[in-house]
């Protein structure tokens, strides 16, 4: 994703979530998704999805049964 995507991405999750530990980073290698942080903590993958002209970004997050407990 371009530098500003993820500048706008990175302020979205900041504002809608109200937590300014989040960030949104670059992924090496791919330039279709980026990556959601909470201080050095993985939480998941953010995808760029362009369909009929119309662009959106589609947030994937695995909860492992673990971390339930």
């Amino acid at each position: 994703m371009k530098p500003e995507e993820i500048r706008k991405l990175d302020a979205y999750f900041k504002r809608t979530f109200n937590n300014p530990s989040l960030e949104v980073k670059a992924r090496p290698r791919k330039d279709d998704s980026c990556e959601l942080y909470v201080g050095d903590e993985f939480l998941g993958i953010i995808f760029k999805d362009e369909d009929e002209g119309e662009l959106s970004y589609n947030f994937s997050m695995a909860i492992l049964d673990i971390d339930l407990d």
